[in-house]
């Protein structure tokens, strides 16, 4: 079975994507850290248990990788919800069931966090991207117990796609805060309940 995670909000620069996340919701995203395989670095907000927010982007510290970065980064010209991240206790069996294209299992890291995330070579997900990034959290725990409680929570996350029936029939994810629809307009919203009142991300 798998859960929601999180979600990856991308953008070209980390300042540019913090200041558009920070201006929506009016809250502070609290520091990230770099992944040295994709040469990204990210801020975070908590969610609650369990679920976070990323803003990602390239890190311009970091030489470019020889492969495409995550949740098509390489691309990335504007600050968007592109991403949502599942994980489960078994990542081989996951990506066993997943759709052609979810990714092979890599191993990764940020500070003393450790993880397994299928990536795929292209740098795409399936379904137009609507499909989440499989992952699988090993040692240090969980992001989400790290942060502090900013007063947010995340209401419904809605993907929006045309095959949204088949997308739900690979997913095995029993939680009513996630919405798949179908759609023309390919895509991810999310809404979520701030100190200030509910806001929408996309």
């Amino acid at each position: 079975m798998l859960e929601l995670d999180h979600l990856a909000v991308t953008a070209a620069s980390l300042e540019e994507g913090v200041a558009a996340v920070e201006a929506m919701l009016g809250v502070a995203l609290a520091p990230g850290g770099r992944h040295a395989h994709m040469a990204t670095w990210n801020r975070l907000l908590s969610l609650g248990p369990g679920l976070y927010l990323e803003v990602i982007a390239p890190d311009p510290a970091a030489p470019r990788p020889a492969w495409p970065r995550w949740f098509g980064l390489d691309a990335r010209a504007s600050v968007r919800l592109t991403n949502w991240v599942a994980r489960t206790g078994d990542l081989a069996a996951a990506l066993a069931r997943a759709p052609e294209g979810a990714g092979a299992a890599a191993v990764l890291d940020r500070g003393d966090l450790r993880w397994r995330m299928g990536i795929p070579a292209s740098g795409r997900l399936p379904f137009d991207d609507c499909f989440p990034a499989l992952i699988e959290w090993q040692a240090g725990g969980h992001p989400s117990e790290r942060l502090p409680d900013a007063g947010c929570r995340l209401r419904r996350l809605v993907v929006g796609h045309p095959q949204a029936a088949e997308l739900a029939a690979r997913l095995a994810i029993p939680d009513p805060r996630l919405v798949l629809v179908v759609d023309s307009a390919i895509g991810l919203r999310a809404e979520i309940d701030t100190p200030a009142g509910m806001k929408v991300l996309q």
